[in-house]
């Protein structure tokens, strides 16, 4: 079931223009989740918006999913709206055209000739119950790996948890090497010693989880897998609770982003039907947890150098890290945004 909290009945308070300025482009290079497979049921068009684009998604004739840009070439309907699949194409709800899982034309009712035209989309790969888009140039030159706890026997059906804030998603990862904030947010004693071990795209960060939850202690390693700037695995394993959460941090536009995390709790061995009662005890900790920091990052300004004391040096090593899903050649103020996928994809002809 996927859980939703609002934070919109918290007071208003005035927006410093300055919550909305970074110097770095609002969609990073990689890999982003925007459904999971169970959302994208055959013979359905879902709309979706995200990368300051409006798109869709659907399952083509042989199954697979594709992720296109969401207006039609011809005059401009959104194909989400009222659109629907028809022989795993999607028809335009306005003059019928349809196009395939690649974006191509394959039909314009009352046309002498099927127009050579597309509709721009990304590179999409589905597995460990998601649906992945890679938003960059080019092909992709790396993959998430499978997450086999998605699909294991040994962990429950996940929480699943959305919300949005007015921040950069670089802001949201960045937030699993804040050591400091580990005290005042998720109640740790003291800020936890952190490891940060980048390869290529990919990199982990080691530590320990210490806090008391309903009269125990808790004593918990945590493994963070990131990959890429959209996804991350954590793991953390102790004798009470063992939970795998997957956070998937997608740009919705320029000033928000988007944080789905869906909570894979272990079930325990030999009683298994204490399940149910771990996710009550758990959605009351974590969950309000994350709204606390979704009200923070909705009014946080990004900071270029801030002032690090001696033990904050993760959020200055994930930074180093993270730069390699920005343009290269780009100075480090005022970098340009993500191009749109290929225009020429939308409306010229194909080779």
């Amino acid at each position: 079931m996927r859980f939703r909290r609002s934070h919109d009945n918290l007071p208003a308070l005035p927006r410093d223009p300055r919550a909305d300025e970074y110097p770095m482009p609002s969609v990073p290079y990689g890999w982003y989740a925007v459904l999971r497979s169970g959302e994208l049921r055959p013979g359905k068009v879902v709309s979706l918006h995200y990368f300051g684009r409006a798109l869709i998604a659907f399952r083509g004739a042989d199954g697979q999913p594709a992720v296109r840009d969401a207006h039609c070439p011809h005059y401009g309907a959104h194909l989400g709206v009222g659109g629907k699949v028809v022989d795993g194409t999607v028809e335009c709800p306005f003059h019928g055209w349809r196009f395939d899982a690649d974006g191509r034309c394959v039909k314009a009712p009352f046309a002498v000739r099927t127009p050579k035209v597309s509709i721009g989309g990304y590179p999409v790969r589905e597995h460990s119950g998601l649906v992945f888009v890679y938003a960059g140039p080019g092909e992709p030159s790396w993959e998430v790996p499978d997450i086999p706890e998605t699909t294991s026997q040994e962990f429950a059906q996940p929480i699943d948890d959305t919300c949005r804030a007015r921040i950069h998603v670089q802001e949201m990862r960045e937030n699993i090497v804040d050591e400091s904030h580990f005290h005042f947010i998720h109640g740790q004693s003291e800020p936890p010693v952190q490891d940060l071990q980048p390869d290529g795209p990919f990199a982990e960060v080691r530590g320990r989880i210490s806090r008391r939850v309903l009269g125990w202690d808790i004593d918990n390693t945590f493994d963070a897998f990131m990959y890429g700037p959209g996804v991350m695995v954590v793991r953390t394993h102790g004798p009470v609770l063992s939970v795998t959460a997957v956070a998937l941090t997608t740009p919705i536009d320029d000033r928000t982003s988007e944080l789905r995390m869906l909570y894979y709790i272990r079930k325990p061995s030999r009683l298994p039907f204490l399940v149910p009662a771990l996710k009550l005890v758990f959605r009351a900790e974590a969950l309000g947890e994350v709204r606390e920091e979704v009200r923070i990052w909705d009014h946080k300004i990004h900071q270029p150098r801030p002032v690090l004391l001696p033990h904050e040096k993760g959020i200055k090593a994930l930074r180093r890290w993270y730069a390699q899903f920005y343009p290269s050649d780009a100075p480090a103020e005022g970098l340009p945004d993500l191009p749109s996928p290929s225009r020429s994809d939308f409306s010229t002809p194909l080779p």
